[in-house]
């Protein structure tokens, strides 16, 4: 959490980084290193909340809670009195720090950090030391440290690539020399700079590291760190080593942080991205659909996400005659050419088929109306500097005509609530909306993606317009109707 909070442009409030850790403790990861408390009191209060937080919980098995100390009596005496179990001490070691931000000798660098260590264990807590910018120490300096703290007491030696440097044979070649070196348990850092932070992570792994430090969707300084989610899946499913994460609450998690910090995971990203499990290409969803495991190296459903059919313009006929047949009809042979034909058509124009306009495109082509259980056919939106945003829409839900206004925050926050306010509406909470251009200039195509919450139940819903609101009204209607359809057993 730490790490992940000095992702520029992000700032958690207090009680979103308590609302992140508890998601942490109930994904099953073994520390939380919380903040650096010294930084500021609204930081020293969250790590005091998180401490408090975790402690409450019920059970026997909780995460262990750090705070980041430089080697200072004063960064320490702070966090030692927030109640946390272990102080992640660190000094930089290496000539670059050393001379430019440091300004000191090997000597008094060594002193600083047995001093500091020692310290910190008459506190009565874990001690994790790390050696900042470790990876571009001298060697026998960094051995020489290491075994300096671990004779002062530190529990555990922390090797990290500060600038993400190392490549895998380096790291596993350095992590295999400090492993043997030492009697404590060894820990990597490794930042992604050069995208190789998992996979550095993993060759310290199998160098002998028992412990990786590891954020959110990677999120972190400049090019970020190590992703949790990449590391943890690939140490398990390739692996075979055993954890006691809960692999089902991955893409939960995920989720979370990205609506907390506003870092959007990208669409391709392993594991959470939403395109991880998803297939268009003709070739592969003819394989998909035979068998799952023929383009798939693990289930989507063991990290909390699902598989998708997306149709486009790459698309082959064993896939539209399995989405057409699941929207209930039954087509000729010219019939589905005539549908994959239109798919390709609509791709070609870089138009994204969503399962509206893919209804609409079937219902077409077979001679039906499509009947939604609810729709919007007008609604009219305003918002303004100064104009508390008001959305007025009329609905035809069930049969009934309704109409029915919403005020928020923004013009999408004022549907939601307009939608909200209509008897026989379900109860409803937008949890995750998402926004993409698909084409360029002013008048771009926007893409919006949500996914709503009903008693239980959870919903996507996509929307595609030049006119991003009319795009999230869509999409918003989307969503709920498959709310309502699976209500009524449809």
């Amino acid at each position: 959490m730490r790490d992940g909070e000095q992702t520029p442009g992000v700032s958690l409030t207090p009680e979103e980084k308590v609302e992140i850790a508890l998601a942490l403790d109930d994904l099953g990861v073994d520390a939380i290193e919380a903040g650096f408390p010294i930084t500021s009191s609204g930081e020293a209060n969250s790590v005091k909340d998180i401490a408090r937080a975790v402690r409450d919980i019920k059970g026997s098995v909780k995460s262990e809670v750090c705070a980041l100390a430089r080697s200072t009596q004063k960064d320490i005496d702070l966090a030692a009195d927030l109640g946390v179990d272990t102080i992640h001490v660190f000094i930089a070691t290496s000539p670059l720090h050393r001379k430019y931000k440091l300004r000191m000798s090997k000597g008094e660098v060594l002193e600083r950090a047995v001093r500091a260590v020692e310290y910190a264990k008459s506190r009565g807590v874990n001690v994790e030391f790390s050696a900042e910018d470790a990876t571009r120490t001298e060697l026998d300096f960094l051995i020489e440290i290491f075994k300096a703290v671990e004779g002062a007491g530190a529990d555990r030696i922390d090797i990290p690539d500060t600038v993400g440097v190392m490549s895998p044979p380096a790291m596993r070649s350095l992590v295999g020399i400090v492993v043997r070196e030492l009697k404590v348990p060894v820990s990597v850092h490794c930042h992604n700079d050069f995208g190789l932070a998992v996979a550095n992570s993993l060759a310290g792994i199998e160098a002998g590291a028992q412990q990786a430090h590891v954020t959110v969707n990677g999120i972190g300084e400049r090019a970020g760190n190590a992703s949790l989610e990449q590391f943890v899946t690939s140490l398990h499913f390739l692996y075979g080593i055993k954890m006691r994460i809960n692999f089902s609450k991955l893409r939960s998690v995920s989720e979370l942080v990205e609506r907390l910090t506003g870092i959007q995971v990208p669409p391709n990203s392993p594991i959470v991205g939403d395109n991880a499990f998803s297939h268009e290409s003709g070739i592969h969803v003819h394989g998909i659909l035979g068998h799952p495991s023929t383009y798939e190296p693990l289930s989507p459903e063991a990290v909390g996400m699902q598989r998708r059919i997306v149709l486009g313009k790459h698309t082959g006929r064993h896939a539209v005659e399995k989405a057409v047949k699941q929207l209930g009809y039954d087509v000729s042979k010219e019939e589905l050419d005539l549908i994959v034909a239109k798919i390709k058509e609509l791709g070609d124009k870089g138009i994204k088929i969503t399962e509206r306009r893919f209804s609409k495109i079937v219902a077409e082509v077979v001679g039906e109306t499509g009947v939604r259980l609810m729709e919007v056919p007008k609604w009219t939106v305003i918002t303004g500097k100064g104009v508390t945003p008001s959305a007025w829409i009329e609905v035809r839900l069930k049969g009934r005509e309704i109409r029915s206004a919403g005020w928020g925050v923004g013009p999408i926050d004022a549907i939601a609530n307009a939608l909200k306010s209509i008897d026989g509406m379900p109860k409803f909470r937008l949890s995750r909306f998402k926004l993409n251009a698909v084409s360029k200039g002013t008048d771009a195509v926007g893409e919006v993606y949500v996914k709503v919450e009903s008693d239980g139940m959870a919903a996507e819903g996509f929307g595609l317009s030049e006119d991003i609101v009319e795009a999230s009204m869509e999409a918003l209607v989307d969503a709920l109707n498959k709310v309502m359809t699976n209500e009524n057993g449809h």
